[in-house]
């Protein structure tokens, strides 16, 4: 089964935390604090790999993390970084948040390899967070989480032209007449499930990359069939070869068939509908008579006041062939587009620096509660608690940061003092 599209879960590696430990040696009285560092999250990387074709890989696998960073040790031992996961994916995969539907990352034309989440960095151990007036700091900075999402990829097929049509009006046969792609051709419907690549080489100019669309239906742009998982392989081509069977072997009226598929055109993708095209009327070897002449009329009169161009073709015989190819070819020069590359619509935001620590703990040995680390230490420093503005401040940063919660957890009652550094405050609700 051909898999063009699929929905995983990524994480990115949390940082390992910092520790919390000090010096203790022979003859060494009171050792320094000695916590190392925590190691960095791995990132969630996605690579191209130009041997895939498909996203059938990701059918059977749907949860990916990347490893996370060791913490860190006693000794200022610092922990090891976590491993980085590289996800593979064929070129043109889309990625995309899933609950926005918002691009990523496009994974073509250049863009070989690309970050998507980054690890956690590691928290800091408690050697970093010693002062002249915290010498002894009981806390170290814990790493930070890692980053996850759930994403859709989406396979989008990158060739300079489309090959559009019915099922079974020959484009199978025509792209392995032109081209080095070696499709099974057989005489039933939906024969090709999956997108045929191939590159078309010119005598004396410049060739081009062309994919067989396996063939549409009507409502295809509605999901009938496998519409959507067709559609998405022409978003990227610059202009279609519509193929029709001119000589209506299964009963079909040809232009009726160019006026339904381009119907599904415009209902998927109005910008897709106004791409030029190509009308190439397949299996003129069949005519008997004026019959070929009778139908090409018909169809030139119907498309080209259109500027859509008529090729009578036969894919078997090779009729045509080279003429139709030549002219592509000088329509893809006059065109000169840029490749078809989807922007970044969706901007994962830089992890929020894991906040400095700080503990809460409760004396028995003075009967107070004391809350210390570097944070409180600083907001200390700036803040004049002796100004009604800046004593408001000290408040609401207390309960901003959670100070006053885990005060209350640990069963602080009114009255109860608390201490922070060479300060001590009663407790009031």
């Amino acid at each position: 089964m051909f898999a063009d599209s699929a929905e995983i879960y990524i994480r990115s590696g949390k940082g390992g935390d910092g520790h919390v430990s000090f010096r203790r040696e022979l003859y060494v009285a009171a050792g320094g604090p000695d916590g190392g560092d925590g190691g960095r999250g791995g990132d969630l990387i996605f690579e191209v790999d130009t041997g895939l074709n498909t996203l059938n890989d990701f059918r059977h696998i749907r949860k990916y993390c990347a490893g996370d960073g060791e913490p860190g040790g006693k000794r200022r031992c610092h922990g090891a970084d976590g491993a980085d996961l590289v996800i593979k994916v064929p070129e043109g995969t889309v990625v995309r948040e899933k609950e926005s539907g918002k691009v990523i990352v496009d994974m073509s034309h250049g863009c070989m390899r690309e970050v998507i989440l980054k690890g956690g960095r590691g928290g800091k151990g408690n050697m970093n967070f010693a002062t002249p007036t915290m010498q002894v700091p009981k806390y170290a900075q814990p790493g930070q989480p890692g980053r996850e999402l759930n994403v859709i990829l989406e396979l989008k097929t990158i060739a300079d032209v489309g090959l559009v049509g019915f099922p079974n009006v020959g484009k199978s046969t025509f792209l392995s007449r032109v081209s080095n792609a070696k499709p099974k051709i057989a005489n039933y419907h939906f024969t090709t499930l999956q997108p045929m690549l191939g590159v078309v080489d010119l005598e004396g100019t410049a060739g081009f990359v062309i994919a067989d669309i396996p063939g549409l239906i009507e409502g295809a742009s509605e999901g009938v069939g496998l519409g959507h998982e067709f559609l998405r392989h022409i978003e990227r081509t610059k202009l279609f070869i519509h193929m029709v069977d001119a000589a209506s072997t299964e009963g079909r009226d040809p232009i009726q068939d160019i006026n339904v598929i381009n119907g599904e055109l415009e209902k998927y993708s109005a910008e897709l509908a106004k791409r030029p095209q190509i009308i190439a009327a397949n299996k003129t070897d069949v005519f008997y008579g004026t019959e070929e002449e009778t139908v090409i009329t018909l169809l030139k009169e119907e498309f080209e006041p259109k500027n859509i161009p008529v090729f009578p073709i036969s894919a078997v015989s090779g009729k045509g062939v080279k003429e139709l190819l030549y002219y592509v070819r000088k329509q893809l020069d006059e065109l000169n587009e840029e490749p078809t590359v989807f922007e970044r619509e969706f901007v994962i935001d830089d992890i929020q620096q894991a906040e400095e620590p700080f503990t809460v703990i409760y004396d028995e040995n003075t009967k107070m509660y004391v809350v210390e680390g570097p944070r409180i230490e600083r907001m200390l420093g700036y803040t004049n608690l002796d100004s009604e503005k800046g004593f408001q401040f000290f408040q609401k940063f207390l309960h901003t940061n959670g100070i006053v919660e885990q005060l209350e957890r640990l069963g602080i009652e009114e009255g109860d003092t608390v201490r922070m550094y060479d300060l001590q405050f009663d407790y009031y609700k």
